[in-house]
Formats: structure tokens, sequence, C-alpha cells
């Protein structure tokens, strides 16, 4: 008989969820209701052509990741001054490609040599701006407070998603970062062996081309060891599984989708232009 290796004590389980600090409630919520609640938003965001709107989102979607999300320096950062920064360069951006005629009855804002830079340009370029931008941070409350493997243990729980389907698209996904080490396994050896192939863009191509043949041979491989060990363990023999990690759908989940959809009402409500549609 075979022993089976035990965890050591205190070692942590790789697939079970992600352990947040206490403040940081949203990770703590299903991550449907953190996927459905500002979707609704995202969508009339694409609509929308005014300021008050997408900035509102913003705000809204900044509140709730700096009250309730644990965030490390570099997300911080992202969140700080790169995405400002972006919404800024998008503004300026869109607002120099505004047709002028357009424009023409607002007052000039900026004038650079002569060529006015009118202000009706400079809040079209911002509305767009802002409105890529509120939909990115919209998309960061879940993005940066839920897992991949979560996400699909939910839609098998809640959504009734067919867990072969489900299992089968995780185990696809945790593909990319295995492609990672092995390319950088097959770079190593390249190295050991001297095969450099010279500087500049088209050895750099010419080293890149030699790296898809191993690549697509450990991808065959470990496709195949992944087929036999899901077959081995009858994987899809019958229509339900047990589940091991239970992701429930609490009534504080549905509480935070009904006051998500409630906030983003009252935003459309009193900061879209109805009077000018």
């Amino acid at each position: 008989m075979t022993a089976v290796a035990e965890r050591p004590r205190g070692a942590a389980d790789p697939y079970a969820a992600t352990v947040a600090p206490a403040y940081a409630w949203l990770h703590r919520l299903n991550p449907l209701a953190k996927a459905i609640a500002p979707l609704p938003a995202m969508l009339l965001l694409v609509f929308t052509r005014d300021l008050a709107t997408p900035a509102a989102f913003l705000l809204l979607s900044y509140l709730l990741l700096l009250s309730g999300a644990h965030l490390t320096r570099r997300v911080l950062a992202v969140l700080l001054l790169a995405l400002p920064a972006g919404i800024v360069l998008i503004g300026i951006g869109f607002s120099l490609w505004v047709d002028p005629a357009q424009v023409a009855g607002t007052p000039p804002a900026l004038t650079l040599g002569g060529w006015p830079l009118r202000s009706g340009a400079l809040a079209i370029g911002f509305a767009t701006g802002l409105r890529l931008g509120a939909i990115l941070a919209l998309g960061l409350i879940g993005g940066l407070t839920m897992t991949g493997t979560d996400l699909v243990r939910a839609c098998v729980q809640q959504l009734r998603v067919p867990y072969r389907v489900g299992y089968t698209a995780l185990a696809a996904f945790r593909f990319l970062p295995r492609f990672g080490h092995e390319l950088a396994v097959i770079r190593a050896a390249h190295r050991v062996r001297g095969h450099h192939g010279g500087r500049g863009p088209f050895a750099r191509i010419a080293r890149g081309w030699g790296y898809v043949v191993p690549l697509l041979a450990g991808a065959i491989r470990h496709a195949e060891r992944v087929a036999l060990a899901m077959d081995s363990r009858a994987f899809g023999a019958h229509p339900t599984r047990t589940e091991r990690h239970l992701v429930p759908f609490r009534t504080r989940d549905t509480v935070f989708v009904v006051l998500f959809l409630a906030a983003s009402a009252a935003i459309l409500l009193l900061t879209f232009p109805w009077h000018t549609t």
C-alpha cells in the first residue's frame, strides 16, 4: 500500500479561498455579487456623454475599493496616480481630435500659436476619458477582490453551470502560468547551450520562433497528463459533484447588490442630463 503524503501542519492549502484582512469586506462577498452589481452601470456608461455621470461612478468605485479592498502599494499607486494620469492624457488626446465646427460656439479655453482649444472640445475629451476610467474602476471592484477559482466555483454552485465546463475552463486557465514557467526553463536551457543567436530585433524573433516547438510539445504533454488524471478520477461521470469549498450567496451579498443598484440609479437620476435627451 502506498502511503499518502500529508500536507505539513501550518502549510496553506493551494485550493482554498484567499484569506483577506478583517477590514477588507469586499473580499468576503460572493464573486457573482461583485460581478453582477457593477454590470448595469458599466453598460450605461457606454451611452453617456456628460462629465458628471462617469465622474460620480468613478468616485463610487474609489470609495468602495479604498474602504473595502486589500490593496498593495503597487495597486494603490495605479489607482491614485496612474489611472488619473491616464484619464487626463486620454481627455486631452480626444479633445484634440474633436471637429472644430462641432464646438465653434464654445469659448476658447487655451490658445496655442493662434489655434484655440475650446472648452467644448475639452468637455468632450474628458467625458470620454472619465467614461473609460469609470468603466475600468467598476471592473476593478471584482477584479481586485476575487480570484478566478472562486468565480468558477460560484458559477458552478449558484448559476448551475455544468461542472464539466467550469472546471475544464479553470484547468485551461491554469495553463497560462505554467507556460511562463516552461518558457523560462527553455530560455535558460538555450543560454546554457550557447544558442544566443546574436542581438537585435531579428535575432529576438528567431529566438522566439525557436521557443514555439518546445512550448507546443510541453503543452501537449501537460494536456495529456491532465486528461488522464481527470479520467482516472471519473471526472464527468456523474451529473453532480461534491464541492470541497463552498461559495455561498448570503444575505450580505444580496444587500450589496441592491444597494449598489440603488446607488447607480440615484447617480443616474441626479447627474444624467435628461433635459438634453
